[in-house]
């Protein structure tokens, strides 16, 4: 985005993980950390534990069950905050964030986190990286029972949180979410390409992407 291009931004929305946070930690404890201690905890092999969870992987997504730590914590039978804790040594920003976070406060832009992260999962991570005080406000689908694939979402946010959606700016690396927000009327939009450190960018994304946030120039 252009310097001129912010003159027509106003409120910018902000996906958390994947966004603002690296989302290797997330990949992490869904591909390999839970899996492992679902087979230990079953007494099952490697195999057949991801076997298992890939089957609640691929009915879930897009869900707010999918994004819902309690609703896993039943659903496997641990304690899924607890395993979180485990690997937090893996939670952290991605580059230039907090800089391009203090130029929207200078700029006098308004920056909301709307994510879909369950609010337990949510506190550790702003616990671990003090993300709270460097945005106006935080919001979880789940304070909406919606996730932000819906329309419904988008319809919750802006009787919640006013905004003009001509005038907001949506950064997010999930397609689906952006599709969605884009057909609620939300006018800037951009995708995160690569939103884990550990995975190549994504590619033939349909909407304008950035890799880092020091590619936008808000001066």
């Amino acid at each position: 985005m252009k310097a001129t291009d912010w003159q027509q931004i106003d409120t910018v929305l902000l996906d958390m993980d994947g966004t603002l946070l690296d989302l290797h930690y997330d990949n992490y404890f869904w591909l390999q950390h839970l899996p492992s201690r679902y087979a230990e905890h079953h007494g099952l092999s490697a195999e057949q534990a991801q076997s298992e969870l890939n089957k609640s992987f691929i009915s879930l997504r897009g869900t707010l069950n999918w994004y819902c730590l309690d609703y896993w914590s039943e659903l496997t039978g641990l304690d899924i905050l607890a395993l979180k804790h485990e690997v937090q040594d893996k939670i952290g920003f991605r580059p230039h964030v907090q800089d391009f976070l203090q130029q929207l406060s200078l700029r006098g832009k308004r920056s909301v986190i709307v994510t879909n992260a369950h609010r337990a999962g949510m506190e550790l991570k702003l616990a671990r990286t003090g993300l709270a005080e460097q945005v106006d406000r935080i919001i979880s689908s789940h304070d909406y029972r919606e996730p932000k694939e819906s329309q419904a979402f988008w319809q919750h946010l802006q009787q919640d949180e006013p905004f003009d959606p001509q005038r907001t700016l949506l950064i997010d690396d999930n397609i689906s979410v952006l599709q969605a927000a884009s057909d609620w009327g939300i006018a800037h939009l951009l995708t995160v390409l690569q939103p884990d450190s550990q995975q190549p960018p994504q590619q033939n994304s349909p909407f304008p992407g950035i890799h880092h946030f020091n590619e936008l120039d808000i001066d």
